[in-house]
């Protein structure tokens, strides 16, 4: 029987190419997407259903889980990975931004969980997993809210797993140096892997490896994962 992946952020970066390697495996994949269909056209074209939602929007959220409970019965994977990355000025000068951050790591993801907890638990086999940060367990200063938000979603996990075990698991990866933003200029780059264990940029295949251990290993609910090379250990 053909299982079932909800992701969330599913045009871009990490959650494009885990959308691709789980098509490939035949999921049947619903793919989030915000504003921009950047990468949503190519995913539908590999069979993936694309699903808009606002994340800063209750109703749209709530539109989003009725669209996949009328599709499907069953969900086997959903993978919290949609974010919004502001610093402090940003969330200081923009109110709007400042409420995203809370609502798209917070809201959205706890509206997620809840309103598809049916289909999770008909999977027989179900698995969340929330991508949070290493910095949710030692908070940046220069990104204060978005720390909090990430650490909200870290503690979510947690709660989660236990008032839905046995039937569905939920897990979480802490994601470092994976793969660097256009905007990040080379002093920043090799600043950041000087801080760096392995010293390497990790790329998005171990996350997609981790996903996937996760996935297989029936016996771990409540844990959170970092893939940072080490990253973790020296901030």
């Amino acid at each position: 029987m053909k299982k079932t992946a909800v992701i969330t952020g599913a045009g871009r970066r990490f959650g494009f190419e885990l959308a691709k390697a789980l098509l490939t495996e035949g999921y049947q994949l619903f793919a989030h997407y915000n504003s921009s269909r950047d990468g949503i056209d190519e995913l539908e074209a590999l069979g993936a259903q694309g699903v808009q939602a606002d994340f800063t929007n209750i109703d749209s959220i709530q539109a989003m889980v009725r669209t996949i409970s009328s599709a499907t019965d069953s969900v086997d994977l959903l993978v919290n990975n949609a974010s919004c990355f502001f610093d402090n000025e940003t969330v200081d000068n923009d109110n709007n931004a400042l409420a995203a951050v809370f609502q798209v790591h917070g809201m959205a993801p706890y509206l997620l969980i809840s309103g598809l907890q049916r289909q999770l638990s008909h999977s027989g086999n179900g698995l969340i997993i929330n991508i949070t940060d290493i910095y949710a367990d030692r908070p940046s200063t220069d990104y204060i809210a978005y720390c909090a938000a990430k650490a909200g979603l870290a503690n979510m996990t947690q709660a989660f797993a236990k008032s839905l075990a046995p039937s569905v698991r939920v897990n979480a990866i802490q994601p470092g140096p994976i793969l660097f933003l256009p905007e990040h200029d080379k002093e920043h780059r090799m600043q950041v892997l000087d801080e760096t264990p392995l010293r390497v940029e990790g790329g998005l295949e171990p996350m997609i490896e981790t996903v996937r251990f996760l996935r297989d290993n029936p016996f771990i609910t409540g844990e959170s994962i970092k893939v940072d090379g080490g990253r973790g250990l020296m901030i």
